[in-house]
């Protein structure tokens, strides 16, 4: 197997903490050049500064995922650093309000949307016609288990919304890019140890709760232990690299066996 990425140039949305830290992180360690964007500037810096004193290769560019002009910019900052671009992971995301539907703003809704769909296709659209410069490419999109396999939240259809969206239109694309070489995955962790956690609104759930009795331990295999950002991290590694050149439009789950029992 041949997981390195040596020389590649990474790109890395939403890669100030949590999953996206710990994949840059990963990326940087396997060779790649990597770029993490994201708005925080502080919270990249400490993320590029990390990589450094590791020996990795690594530049920050904050940007709004949301915003056009915005990513035009970081994207076309980065392929000037670097000279080219040959990965885009699309992890930046939200997990907005969860509410029930009739007490959710538009606001709310389309914040959500915004930030996880509309920022996927920003990031992937101003990305591909540099990873066809490049002669083809991998991207890899961050969906989740909700949405795709787990419709047990109440109130988080408008995060299950945009993660559906995600999945669609990876396999979309894998096949409107597979011509241009650009391999296009999908991953689909469960619960990941991350701040995202804590920055969810959560109002009213207890209106629309499904009662229903879980097995003992809601993650399988880890007796309810939730998976890391590593562990997302190294199947991104894979999923960019030559060990998965004949992978593309796949979504792979990684929850521990948690979507098949909620």
């Amino acid at each position: 197997m041949n997981t390195t990425l040596t020389d590649r140039v990474v790109l890395v949305t939403g890669g100030s903490e949590g999953i996206g830290a710990g994949i840059a992180k990963s990326c940087a360690a396997c060779g790649a050049k990597v770029a993490v964007l994201a708005r925080d500037e502080n919270e990249l810096r400490q993320v590029v500064e990390s990589i450094k004193r590791d020996g990795g290769e690594a530049i920050w560019v904050t940007a709004d995922v949301t915003n056009e002009s915005e990513m035009k910019s970081a994207v076309e900052t980065v392929v000037e650093h670097f000279g080219k671009l040959d990965s885009l992971v699309a992890n930046a995301g939200t997990n907005g309000t969860w509410t029930p539907i009739d007490e959710m703003t538009t606001d709310e809704w389309r914040s959500t949307i915004d930030i996880n769909l509309t920022g996927t296709y920003m990031a992937i659209h101003f990305a591909v016609p540099h990873l066809r410069a490049a002669g083809g490419g991998s991207i890899v999109i961050m969906s989740s288990i909700n949405g795709t396999r787990t419709f047990s939240n109440e109130g988080a259809s408008a995060y299950a919304s945009s993660k559906a969206g995600q999945y669609a239109l990876g396999k979309m694309l894998a096949l409107e890019l597979a011509p241009s070489k650009i391999r296009v995955n999908v991953i689909c962790p469960g619960a990941i140890e991350s701040a995202i956690h804590e920055k969810t609104d959560r109002d009213n759930l207890d209106k629309i709760e499904t009662p229903i009795e879980y097995p003992e331990g809601k993650i399988p295999l880890t007796g309810g232990e939730y998976g890391t950002p590593d562990q997302v991290a190294d199947l991104t590694v894979f999923l960019l690299s030559d060990s998965s050149r004949h992978i593309t439009g796949t979504p792979v789950w990684i929850d521990g066996g948690q979507s098949l029992i909620v």
